[in-house]
């Protein structure tokens, strides 16, 4: 493992809060830090990265990121943010109107943010030695329902560790902790870099084990918080779920893997939106919302419509990951993990881009924050669309379906598109 900082090294607008529309940071109450894990198995290698941003990078950034560590043999890249609302904007472009002239240092750390992800990805795959693996969950009753307002509130409440040991003489490498609730404990209105909980949690699992973690937020666009008294800080909640993900670490039993293997897929699908976003009105309202150099930039990149693309890795047939770029409602989670007969299945969200909310379809009936189409301008259905074929790409990938292509085109359902393509180098 290996970790960059990435804290700015000036004022720049921050991410998180359209209340404080094109105001500048005013300093840092804990660095903010990517973390990079490197994974081998055979001839294959993935990169996961946690970084204390808001979102996944951009497209832009992406294909760099994915240049700069294709030479080492890493097909398959997961760069995922945890989704604090104490990070820096990240959108802007050296373009007039984009950013460029007024927030010239935001442009300039967007410019840097892809070379630091590179260099820890890098790193950490120098730093490769032989390793047992250990996974171990457990339900929590730490995070809740924000969003609808009917008697069932789903939740997930699953916290999964996985511990990355040394074979000689057993001692930790790294620590991955996966988890699903906002990390909005900051107060708003402060204008301070944080990682918020998730940062707290990171340092009290390393201050004890004396090795690398890095958190991973879950699918967390209807979940939020569910702190007990005495525990609603961002201190003491992040401090709070680092006992527990200490606790499973420390009880679970790491072995080495009797068939090593690393097989992943890209899905790529283009959909309509919800949203005219050619309308000059529809900008001026965004605009007035959050600030037009930032919306004009999502809008270049939503003009012709939404194409997230879904990675879903299968490691050692028993572990599944599926990252998605933007913020999916946590049924899309719970249902996958049922669906698929696999001991683990993990959904990464903010990960490799940022494309909003995924509601379920009937959270989109129900409407509100994180379903209405101002912020879910993505068509209806669109995440189940992309858990099926997620389900899909994780079967075939485990070999139960053989034969078939890991991914191939198929009838889109209304408003949507799927181009699929495995990702460079995937293995079946």
């Amino acid at each position: 493992m290996a970790e960059r900082d990435i804290t700015p090294a000036r004022p720049v607008p921050m991410w998180g809060y359209g209340a404080r529309h094109d105001r500048l940071s005013e300093g840092v109450i804990d660095r903010l830090r990517a973390k990079a894990l490197v994974i081998q198995a055979g001839t294959s290698k993935m990169a996961v990265v946690g970084m204390d941003l808001g979102r996944g990078p951009t497209p832009s950034m992406m294909e760099r990121i994915r240049a700069g560590v294709a030479p080492r043999g890493i097909a398959h890249v997961l760069i995922c943010g945890s989704h604090t609302h104490h990070g820096p904007v990240i959108e802007l472009t050296d373009q007039p109107g984009f950013g460029k002239g007024k927030f010239d240092d935001a442009v300039a750390y967007a410019r840097e943010l892809p070379d630091r992800i590179v260099a820890a990805i890098l790193e950490a795959d120098g730093n490769l030695q032989p390793a047992r693996i250990g996974v171990a969950s457990r339900d929590l009753n730490l995070n809740r329902n924000r969003h609808t307002k009917r008697p069932e509130r789903p939740t997930d409440p699953r916290l999964t560790v996985i511990r990355l040991d040394r074979v000689e003489g057993g001692s930790p490498i790294g620590i991955l902790v996966h988890y699903t609730a906002h990390p909005v404990l900051t107060p708003g209105e402060v204008l301070k870099f944080s990682a918020d909980y998730p940062g707290y949690l990171q340092a009290h699992v390393e201050k004890e084990l004396k090795a690398p973690c890095l958190f991973i937020q879950g699918a967390a666009g209807d979940q939020s918080t569910n702190p007990p008294e005495g525990k609603r800080e961002p201190r003491s909640y992040g401090e709070l779920l680092g006992a527990q993900a200490l606790e499973l670490a420390r009880d679970l039993k790491s072995s080495t893997p009797r068939q090593p293997s690393l097989a992943a897929t890209v899905d790529r699908f283009e959909f309509t939106s919800r949203v005219n976003f050619k309308s000059s009105i529809t900008f001026l309202l965004y605009a007035r919302s959050f600030f037009p150099e930032l919306i004009r930039n999502f809008f270049h990149e939503f003009d012709h419509g939404l194409r997230p693309e879904v990675t879903t890795v299968v490691l050692n047939g028993d572990l599944a990951i599926v990252g998605v770029p933007g913020e999916p409602f946590c049924q899309h989670a719970v249902r996958l993990r049922q669906r698929a007969y696999l001991p683990t299945v993990l959904v990464f969200g903010y990960c490799n881009d940022h494309l909003l909310y995924f509601p379920t379809i009937e959270a989109a009936s129900e409407g509100g924050y994180g379903a209405d189409p101002q912020v879910s301008p993505i068509a209806l259905g669109a995440g189940e669309t992309m858990m099926n074929q997620a389900l899909i790409s994780i079967y075939r990938l485990v070999g139960k379906f053989p034969g078939q292509p890991v991914s191939e085109p198929k009838p889109a359902p209304a408003g949507a598109s799927p181009v699929k393509s495995p990702a460079p180098g995937a293995t079946r």
